[in-house]
């Protein structure tokens, strides 16, 4: 054998290196690989070969995930049921607010009311009693009154039926001299003021009164209005200090000069209400 015989090589002929991608992906339950690769042979034609593409597909652990995914369906669904219930609470809770405010706006309204109703109802029964009050304050007034004018009235018939002599004869005068003019200072026979017709008067059956009407009042003996006798002196003002005087004649009245523009007149006791009075006889 020459020393430069070729031997052939037991060696495996060397595989062109090739490249390939992997992708992976569920469908239906299955995890999908697909491996994209191209090949690069020894050989010339083989390089002019396309490149190919492969996908594994094997079971995998999909129990596992369709488990997971039920349960965060589940999760979700849980999730948004507690909100769409959260959400009908806070809006009950809000209905429910505005009704009671409403209900407490309306009670208070219907309080007011009631209030006002009552106070309008005290006062007008507080009014009716002061005028009933008012009115039986007036009618006890009425009723005293009366009695009073019925009791001098009587007092007073039986002193005009009883006067003789001295008070026949000074209201006589008294009468005729009604419609007089009244003259401050004068005496009389034709005009008199008033403590000149009281002395003229009483000068007709022999009393000699003062001139003025201070000193008049107090000439006799004080009496009350309520035991008033036909023939007794009235004065207005306070005794000592008078500025007017009239004799009475019985039946609530008295006659007396009273201004210049009246003149000599007869009037009832509640024309002008004298003061006092004294008993001259």
């Amino acid at each position: 054998m020459s020393p430069v015989a070729h031997i052939p090589s037991h060696r495996k002929p060397r595989r062109a290196a090739s490249t390939r991608a992997l992708r992976a992906g569920v469908t239906g339950g299955f995890l999908t690989l697909a491996v994209a690769g191209a090949a690069v042979p020894a050989s010339a034609a083989e390089s002019n070969a396309a490149a190919t593409d492969s996908t594994l597909e094997m079971p995998t652990v999909s129990a596992t995930l369709a488990s997971t995914a039920a349960q965060t369906a589940d999760a979700t669904q849980q999730a948004a049921s507690d909100y769409e219930l959260q959400a009908q609470q806070d809006q009950a809770a809000a209905h429910a607010k505005t009704a009671a405010k409403k209900a407490k706006a309306e009670a208070d309204r219907k309080a007011k009311e009631a209030r006002e109703a009552a106070r309008k109802a005290a006062a007008k029964r507080a009014a009716e009693a002061k005028a009933q009050a008012a009115k039986a304050q007036v009618a006890t007034a009425q009723v005293a009154k009366a009695s009073r004018s019925a009791e001098r009235t009587a007092l007073s018939t039986a002193g005009v039926s009883n006067a003789s002599g001295n008070v026949a004869t000074l209201i006589s005068f008294l009468k005729a001299q009604l419609g007089k003019a009244y003259v401050m200072g004068s005496s009389g026979p034709s005009s008199y003021d008033c403590s000149g017709l009281t002395q003229a008067a009483f000068k007709q059956i022999g009393v000699s009164l003062p001139r003025v009407s201070q000193a008049q009042s107090t000439a006799g003996t004080q009496v009350s209005l309520d035991s008033l006798q036909p023939g007794d002196l009235l004065y207005w003002g306070s005794a000592g200090s008078a500025y007017h005087v009239g004799v009475y004649i019985g039946d609530g009245k008295f006659i007396g000069a009273q201004n210049p523009s009246t003149g000599i007149v007869e009037r009832p006791l509640d024309y002008d209400m004298p003061t006092g009075a004294v008993r001259v006889l």
